[in-house]
């Protein structure tokens, strides 16, 4: 209970974890407006507007600003962290992500990727139906057909929602 109670008494933290809450929850009600479907997933999952990790990592540097001031080392730390979190949400994170979609379509969508030898040793389709949960590859290794997520990083514009975002949970909340 202690460690609660000293986790909870951190303002910096509890500005960026709000911040965080924020972008999760907002994420998951752009979702249901713009789907028509509630996705309980975009609650915790990565990728969409806003990014939440534009909007923790925006909120700890302004909350460490407030706190400590512009001057304070803790301050350089949590800009240069917020940059390259955001760097990598806009650049690795969202390649991986148009990565993930192409390979979905290949796997799933293209016949010619589900081929199989039959007994006299041609290629023949195989039905995606049919096919089993899981099977081996020559190593005894489990072959799982698993769609890859798809949502992994964010546009310019999810980043600098996320940033805004979390700016304004940072002036908004104590900065006790």
């Amino acid at each position: 209970m202690n460690v609660i109670r000293t986790l909870t008494s951190n303002s910096i933290l509890n500005v960026a974890v709000v911040a965080w809450s924020a972008a999760q929850i907002l994420k998951t009600l752009f979702t249901l407006f713009f789907t028509g479907r509630l996705n309980l997933e975009r609650l915790v999952g990565a990728g969409g507007m806003p990014s939440s990790h534009s909007a923790m990592t925006c909120s700890l540097a302004i909350a460490t600003a407030r706190k400590l001031g512009f001057a304070a080392p803790e301050f350089a730390l949590a800009v240069c962290f917020a940059a390259i979190v955001m760097y990598d949400a806009m650049g690795v994170r969202r390649a991986a992500g148009e990565q993930a979609k192409v390979l979905n379509k290949m796997i799933f969508e293209f016949p010619f990727f589900h081929l199989k030898l039959d007994q006299e040793e041609e290629l023949v389709p195989e039905d995606l139906e049919k096919q089993p949960e899981s099977a081996e590859d020559e190593s005894g290794l489990p072959l799982i057909a698993k769609e890859l997520k798809e949502f992994l990083g964010h546009t310019p514009m999810e980043v600098l929602g996320g940033c805004l975002l979390g700016i304004m949970v940072a002036m908004l909340m104590p900065a006790a």
